[in-house]
């Protein structure tokens, strides 16, 4: 057994354990989230706040548990605070008042306003009116960032503890085409799936070719650590050289969903297949690589 029991925090997060034989894998899906807080004060449109999420993505790996993989989901949106960042990643300018947390260490991410706490929307567009309360960034911070990575570290840490390492995949979405908040010039073409390993650091290599060759072999265009590297996540789950592998997978919107009317497509049910073939195989491959 890997000791983990489902878990729930109304409003900030699910873990759903194993409901099958344990295998040393984990899925968490940190950008699915849609419970937006009643402090959350913005004048934007509920609908374009929207188009931040990586919507749907929690029911696209939901067949993990009962391929003896646990699957963590955020409920709380990125834009509200993200998972995916550091605490650190905060640009102490766009605070109001004494910031009475850690040291902040604004990164490019911070810079772009997609930091810790997001204060630009796609595409681009400010979120707050005024300057966000420190004491409002440090409450979020401890309501739901702080839980959400003790959730995961426990979860990955487990699997390191009772079955000698894990393969851990941290799912995401991105847009079909760049927007103006994106690192490659807007309206460029994004391929089917990015695989972020930052340049190898998070996960190795046998992993990436077994889940790239799945995916190219369904007939996918697969890119790796182009466009999207993997951040806060990956770097805090990934060691390969102990056995822990990170591997952040992005899949594009234009193959499940309509960005625009925020619904799934009829190319959900396809890709939903593919991914469940997957995350068996992965299974699979987690088990005999990491012998318990």
């Amino acid at each position: 057994m890997t000791g983990l029991a489902d878990a729930h925090i109304p409003g900030v997060l699910t873990l759903r354990a194993p409901t099958a034989a344990p295998v040393p894998l984990a899925f968490d899906s940190p950008h699915s989230g849609t419970v937006y807080p009643a402090d959350f004060r913005t004048s934007a449109p509920p609908a374009e706040l929207r188009q931040a999420e990586d919507m749907f993505v929690e029911e696209l790996y939901d067949s993990a548990p009962a391929r003896g993989a646990p699957l963590l989901m955020a409920h709380f949106p990125r834009l509200y605070i993200d998972p995916n960042r550091a605490e650190t990643d905060l640009d102490p300018a766009t605070l109001a008042g004494i910031w009475t947390g850690p040291s902040l260490n604004p990164g490019p991410k911070a810079k772009l306003g997609q930091g810790l706490i997001w204060m630009r929307r796609p595409p681009g567009i400010p979120v707050y009116d005024t300057p966000l309360p420190a004491e409002e960034a440090l409450r979020r911070t401890e309501t739901f960032h702080r839980p959400y990575h003790r959730a995961l570290m426990g979860m990955v840490d487990g699997l390191a503890a009772r079955l000698g390492g894990y393969w851990h995949v941290n799912c995401h979405s991105m847009p079909a085409v760049a927007g103006g908040m994106s690192s490659d010039p807007p309206g460029s073409r994004r391929p089917d799936f990015v695989l972020g390993t930052r340049d190898g650091e998070t996960c190795g290599p046998d992993v990436v070719a077994l889940v790239q060759g799945f995916l190219a072999g369904r007939g996918y265009e697969v890119w790796v650590n182009q466009l999207y590297k993997g951040v806060e996540i990956v770097r805090a789950c990934g060691n390969p050289a102990a056995g822990r592998h990170s591997l952040q997978i992005e899949v594009n919107r234009r193959l499940y969903m309509d960005e625009w009317r925020l619904e799934k497509s009829a190319g959900f049910a396809a890709l939903k297949k593919d991914i469940d073939d997957l995350v068996a195989l992965m299974a699979e491959g987690a088990a005999q690589a990491i012998p318990k």
